[in-house]
């Protein structure tokens, strides 16, 4: 039984976001109109993910905001409505090994990739929160704070969000020095504290700068072969 969504906080209430992008694309003949969403890019530790949903013209879930919006509880309180009221949806990740390996942009390019063929179809248009296409499917359609006005990348900003952060909580029992499940994987003073003590852990993205400024522990900083330059440099 899904979990009941508690009532909005003012400070959210008007801040809904609507379908209008995804009414003009289906009153102009589109079929599959997919929102894409990411999270974890700021992270030191764990995979970059990727939301992917498809919703429904004629039927609405309430109380969806963008994931940052939202408490950890009210975000896990609407996953499952979330995911039962899309027509289609998935999430896809890049590994932390990936986005060593990969770099920043091509990881993200391959979660959004992973995400988008686990729906099941091929997109007619994509919508992106943020002005940078790291889709480069369909017909792309970047949208500055999408995450916040369109619904259907509200709804895969909540997917995305609460699957990583499951992810997260699950890797926390292995690490319990980071507190990966207060973090989740980004810098925080207990975080920062433990990676002094104890250098990284097996999950933690070895190619970031934050590598340099950490005591030596025999695990250097990863470095590919052709280097794209950290998110953090």
């Amino acid at each position: 039984m899904a979990a009941t969504v508690p009532k909005l906080r003012r400070a959210i209430r008007n801040a809904a976001p609507n379908l209008s992008v995804e009414r003009r694309l289906w009153e102009a003949g589109a079929g599959w109109v997919v929102g894409v969403d990411e999270v974890g890019r700021g992270a030191w530790a764990g995979p970059l993910t990727v939301g992917a949903a498809v919703v429904p013209p004629d039927r609405r879930v309430y109380k969806i905001r963008d994931s940052k919006m939202l408490t950890e509880d009210e975000r896990e309180a609407l996953y499952e409505r979330i995911a039962a009221w899309c027509v289609r949806w998935s999430v896809g990740h890049a590994s932390h090994e990936e986005c060593d390996e990969l770099g920043m942009a091509d990881a993200q390019r391959l979660a959004a990739a992973r995400a988008i063929d686990g729906l099941g179809i091929e997109p007619d248009h994509v919508l992106i929160d943020g002005n940078w296409d790291f889709v480069a499917r369909g017909r792309t359609h970047r949208i500055v704070k999408g995450d916040r006005t369109s619904l259907s990348i509200s709804a895969a900003s909540v997917l995305a969000k609460v699957t990583r952060d499951r992810i997260m909580r699950a890797e926390a029992e292995h690490y319990p020095p980071y507190v990966f499940e207060l973090n989740k994987g980004y810098p925080g003073p207990r975080h920062k504290a433990a990676l002094q003590y104890l250098g990284p852990s097996a999950i933690h993205r070895r190619s970031w700068a934050f590598m340099d400024g950490l005591p030596w522990t025999g695990v250097p900083r990863f470095v590919r072969p052709d280097p794209q330059g950290s998110f953090f440099d």
